[in-house]
């Protein structure tokens, strides 16, 4: 199957409901707090996870893994770029 696409065009990436902010950062801080309980690399691990969709990234200890595949990881990157901005811009 062929795009047609125009390369030059940019693509709209449309926004994740508003709604889902909070529980969004409430999933990343539970998920980071048990990975650093853990003894792992919060970082690492959650773009280990983000970046593959691989959920053995995240440990299963408190129901962490459980909890990361609540959302999209689109949603979880969303809500790490604009909490990025927001604090650094």
């Amino acid at each position: 199957m062929s795009m047609n696409k125009n390369i030059n065009e940019t693509m709209k990436f449309s926004a994740v409901e508003k709604e889902n902010d909070t529980e969004a950062r409430k999933i990343l801080v539970t998920v980071y707090k048990a990975l650093a309980e853990k003894g792992y690399n919060p970082v690492n691990q959650i773009v280990g996870y983000i970046l593959s969709g691989d959920p053995t990234y995240i440990t299963s200890y408190n129901n962490a893994r459980v909890i990361i595949r609540k959302l999209e990881r689109d949603e979880l990157l969303e809500e790490l770029i604009e909490s990025y901005i927001k604090n650094n811009a």
